[in-house]
């Protein structure tokens, strides 16, 4: 999996908009500035989270952009979702190497696997909120499984326990 520009400058706006939920709204051009990333992308990304229900707007002097839920019901997941329109690409579904081989109707060993991946990927990702990032790296790494050293146990999103003790 590849995390794409518009993913990641998804998470940072809303990241962002998370920060300052309490402050009211902010306009594209004043989190590009902030967050140092380009202003027509950012403009771009929040309305695609504005369609999909993530973030609202306000129009007028004091208007721009805030979190329509708390940053504790937004996961990572419809943030990705929102700004890249999927958050892992089926490349057989969108890309297939040959239409028969690759079509539904045909059976096919592979599929499943990235299905499978897809679920997983898609499992963790819905398990991360906004609310979780707003704390330090350390922090965050305990709550997603990662240890902070090597020695330190593994706790935290089911999904990754299972995956790190299965090797």
């Amino acid at each position: 999996m590849r995390i794409t520009t518009w993913a990641e400058y998804g998470v940072i706006c809303a990241l962002h908009l998370a920060k300052r939920a309490d402050e009211g709204p902010v306009t594209g051009r004043q989190i590009a500035a902030l967050e140092k990333l380009p202003a027509d992308y950012v403009e771009q990304i929040l309305l695609r989270l504005r369609r999909a229900g993530v973030v609202a707007s306000t129009r007028g002097a004091r208007g721009g952009y805030m979190l329509a839920k708390s940053p504790e019901e937004t996961t990572i997941r419809s943030v990705i979702h929102a700004s890249e329109l999927e958050t892992f690409d089926l490349h057989c579904v969108s890309h297939p190497v040959e239409t028969d081989r690759c079509s539904a109707s045909h059976l096919c060993s592979i599929r499943p696997v990235w299905m499978l991946l897809q679920k997983k990927i898609d499992d963790v990702l819905e398990g991360v909120c906004l609310a979780d990032l707003l704390h330090d790296e350390p922090v965050v790494r305990e709550k997603v499984g990662l240890p902070n050293s090597p020695r330190a146990k593994t706790r935290g999103l089911p999904i990754l326990v299972e995956a790190g003790s299965q090797g």
